[in-house]
């Protein structure tokens, strides 16, 4: 019988991942591509502030724009507050990036920069929607981030670098053909205990979610990494969604930093 196969809202927050290179400051390089770099955010009153949607995993931004596929900048960001999203540089205020993430602390990746401004991908419906934000260094923190994960779907594989440098390449399982694990750039969301569901210590959600299930477990259908009770599902496609990973692939990927790029292809 198939058990929650992606995050539910009953299960708590184990953060297990450490972020490296943490600093103080934000140091963001003009870009030049399109925009006004210098466009300052529109001011908010705290009550427009208040009616913002959150941009988690359990809302939908339909006017989020989508990720263009521009190489990202190795950086992430965490919010000190609650952060302002825009559609786009000195554009509509769209949605606020909260602290925490699932329990866990959010870091965003940064995909590209124009001055000040920041465009992070988000953890919302539509799947690869995105954001600006106007990183000042009182609002938030960053950090360099040089890990990617690659998942191959039609191959059933998962790799890890650092650099460009292999750390570890896996056999995987992923979804099934009429619950597809959804294609496209995601992040590493959360690291989390599971306590409902034995079949894995530790969920990695992601932030994308799936085009099948509006909603799973209880949950609004976050696709995440995790392991199973045995090998079946090794190059196989028989999952609701998520990623199958075998126990030593997890235990590699619970230390990769939070806001980490996954490429599914």
């Amino acid at each position: 019988m198939e058990t929650c196969d992606v995050i539910s809202r009953r299960i708590r927050r184990r953060n297990r991942v450490k972020i490296y290179g943490l600093v103080a400051v934000v140091v963001l390089a003009v870009s030049g591509c399109g925009g006004d770099e210098t466009a300052e955010p529109a001011k908010l009153s705290q009550e427009d502030l208040t009616m913002l949607p959150e941009a988690t995993t359990f809302a939908a931004l339909p006017d989020a724009a989508k990720d263009g596929g521009s190489a990202p900048t190795a950086k992430v960001i965490h919010p000190k507050a609650d952060l302002v999203v825009y559609q786009s540089v000195g554009g509509k205020a769209i949605a606020k990036l909260p602290t925490t993430q699932v329990g866990s602390p959010t870091w965003a990746p940064v995909l590209s920069e124009q001055g000040p401004w920041a465009e992070v991908l988000l953890p919302t419906r539509p799947n690869q929607a995105s954001g600006w934000v106007h990183a000042d260094p009182s609002e938030v923190e960053s950090a360099e981030n040089d890990y990617r994960i690659d998942v191959d779907t039609a191959a059933f594989s998962l790799q890890l670098t650092k650099s460009g440098k292999a750390l570890g390449k896996w056999q995987i399982g992923t979804g099934k053909p009429e619950f597809p694990t959804p294609k496209g750039r995601a992040f590493l969301l959360a690291s989390i205990e599971e306590t409902v569901n034995k079949y894995s210590p530790i969920v990695l959600p992601l932030s994308v979610h799936s085009e099948s299930h509006e909603t799973f477990g209880g949950g609004p259908g976050t696709v995440g990494i995790h392991t199973w009770p045995n090998d079946s599902f090794v190059g196989k496609a028989n999952s609701d969604g998520c990623i199958r990973v075998p126990k030593e692939a997890l235990d590699a990927l619970v230390k990769v930093p939070l806001g980490t790029i996954v490429n599914i292809t």
